[in-house]
């Protein structure tokens, strides 16, 4: 819990009671006094202030960030993983993040990091990756790696490394241990969740009123490798009880809308009430993978919730994604956040907010939507970079009313800090943030990615449908291998439209006139939120087919709006029925 000494009390108050000039000022340090020894948050900030601290709100069937009581689009990247433990390395790179048009940096602090020593905690590199993103004016989401990353226990203290008694190993079917703590070890969990409230409690001493710190990723791409499970005696004694009745009461209260992987299991036992993890589930290795997940889930909420305790930022863990390679549990990490499992971790760890998918598969869609289930927030701590990646960002904002998009390794893509596809694609995105985040969680925003295996799809906002293709020229039939656009109706007859190689055709579908014509189309830029219109694009530059015989007889004007390919660019257009 919070210590009861304010941090805010008014020193010239302080100056003026202990002179006793002023009897009023002496009343007013009291009432201030007082007020600090409150309950909850507002020990430390007040009822105005706790409103303050970084967290997540809904906004319709979004949910967004809110950093400074304002929305957010965390447009982040994310460092290699040893990066960020050299401030010294990490000199030359801020000011290429910032050129690169981020907002946020995704940044390890480790364990080992911080607790070399048991019980003597060190935190002059986090102090310094603090002040150098403040400097550069970003924005830090914090990756504590404690007792696993990548599923791996290779960022705990030699200290804990060395001991194999005090903090056991997780042991896998050929009797071997291997280098992962074990979920089932109090003196694991105990010394990691120390550790992660003297983080939390240290951030919130030196950052509370800046909010450089926004956002905190909990453990990374946790799970067992080699095994579907944890075959240690504790493990083994655990898995021959009883499901735990708490999983039972959440599974049942949730049974109707919970996901079909989950359904396909229980249901094969007749959806049972209690009994042993094999009675409930049945035998095999998706049992195993649903017992794992909930002690996983059990180990890391109890890590937030000592975190939260200290300061209550949002938290969330992030998925090692199925491999086309990967069959069974302990190919990918088995109990980890993956989507399949987000049944068995909201009801074990109800202090986590999110579930992140690391994507750098191509499948980016399909992911978003398994990730987006069950109102699940979309949060891309890890994802692609170049084109695929400001392709991908737009759609993730655009379609699936993202929080974050992040590239992995941002750091070793600054030789171009200003011309590459992220730093374009970033470029568009500040513009747009304020707009976006006004659209997202309604049915007046969406994103599209196409190729040549996809190169067109129909989409209706409001009362028109919008045929969406790879950008062509009148004089030709080639088009490119990709394009991709954010789309925002911000008047009934007006989108804002932002993106690469693309092409639009307005088609109504409301009575009235039957065709649709481009009344207006300006290039432009938003500043601060406010439009700067450039050039009024006509003739050529809307022109597609001026045999417009035949276009009429498909309702078409013959023009389009065309968004060209050194993008992404911003469009502006208003429609008109004729």
């Amino acid at each position: 819990m919070y210590s009861t000494r304010c941090h805010q009390t008014d020193e010239r108050v302080i100056t003026m009671a202990a002179n006793k000039k002023y009897l009023s000022s002496l009343v007013l340090l009291v009432i201030i006094l007082t007020n600090c020894s409150s309950v909850g948050t507002e020990r430390y900030f007040g009822e105005h202030d706790s409103n303050q601290i970084p967290h997540l709100r809904k906004q319709g069937s979004a949910t967004q960030m809110v950093v400074n009581s304002e929305p957010y689009l965390v447009l982040a990247g994310e460092l290699h993983n040893s990066s960020s433990s050299s401030l010294e390395y990490m000199k030359p790179i801020w000011p290429k993040l910032k050129q690169m048009n981020l907002n946020t940096v995704l940044v390890v602090v480790s364990w080992d990091m911080i607790e070399p020593e048991e019980g003597n905690f060190d935190f002059t590199i986090l102090d310094g990756l603090i002040k150098e993103a403040r400097v550069h004016d970003l924005h830090l989401v914090i990756l504590w790696f404690g007792s696993w990353k990548n599923g791996i226990s290779h960022y705990t203290p030699y200290w804990v490394k060395k001991d194999l008694e005090r903090f056991p190993r997780v042991r896998i079917k050929n009797g071997k241990n291997i280098e992962v703590l074990s979920t089932f070890s109090k003196a694991n969990l105990k010394a990691d969740a120390r550790a992660f409230a003297a983080l939390m409690r240290h951030i919130r001493k030196t950052d509370s009123q800046k909010h450089t710190v926004i956002m905190i990723q909990v453990q990374n791409e946790v799970g067992i490798l080699g095994d579907s499970r944890d075959r240690s005696v504790t493990a083994n004694a655990a898995f021959a009880k009883e499901v735990p009745p708490e999983l039972m009461q959440y599974l049942q209260k949730h049974r109707d809308n919970s996901l079909p992987e989950l359904k396909e299991v229980w249901s094969a036992t007749g959806y049972k009430k209690s009994g042993t993890w094999t009675e409930v589930f049945g035998t095999g290795i998706k049992t195993d993978e649903i017992f794992m997940a909930w002690n996983y889930a059990g180990y890391i909420n109890k890590i937030a919730e000592t975190g939260k305790a200290e300061y209550p930022l949002p938290m969330y863990v992030n998925a090692w994604i199925i491999q086309p390679y990967d069959k069974v549990p302990g190919d990918y990490p088995s109990g980890g956040p993956q989507a399949h499992m987000h049944d068995i971790w909201r009801a074990g760890a109800p202090n986590i907010d999110i579930l992140a998918p690391d994507i750098y598969l191509p499948n980016f869609a399909e992911i978003c939507e398994m990730y987006s289930r069950s109102e699940n927030p979309l949060f891309i701590p890890e994802s692609r970079a170049g084109t695929h990646g400001a392709a991908n960002a737009f759609l993730a904002f655009g379609k699936y009313n993202a929080i974050c998009y992040s590239p992995f390794g941002i750091d070793s893509r600054i030789i171009d800090s200003e011309n590459g596809p992220i730093p374009r694609a970033y470029h568009v995105l500040s513009q747009l943030a304020p707009l976006i985040l006004e659209h997202q969680g309604k049915d007046s925003i969406t994103g599209v990615v196409l190729n040549k295996q996809n190169p067109s799809e129909n989409l209706r906002m409001g009362d028109y449908t919008l045929e969406v293709g790879l950008r062509r020229q009148r004089w030709s039939t080639a088009v490119p291998a990709s394009g991709y656009c954010m789309i925002i109706m911000i008047e009934p007859d007006e989108f804002v439209v932002a993106g690469s190689d693309i092409q639009i055709t307005f088609f109504a579908n409301t009575p009235g006139p039957e065709i649709v014509g481009l009344a207006s189309v300006y290039e432009g830029k938003y500043i601060d939120g406010r439009w700067i219109p450039g050039r009024k694009l006509n003739g050529d530059a809307i022109m597609l087919n001026y045999h417009l015989d035949q276009m009429a007889a498909e309702n078409r004007p013959g023009s389009v709006l065309r968004l060209q390919g050194d993008g992404p660019v911003i469009r502006r257009v208003k429609l008109y029925r004729f």
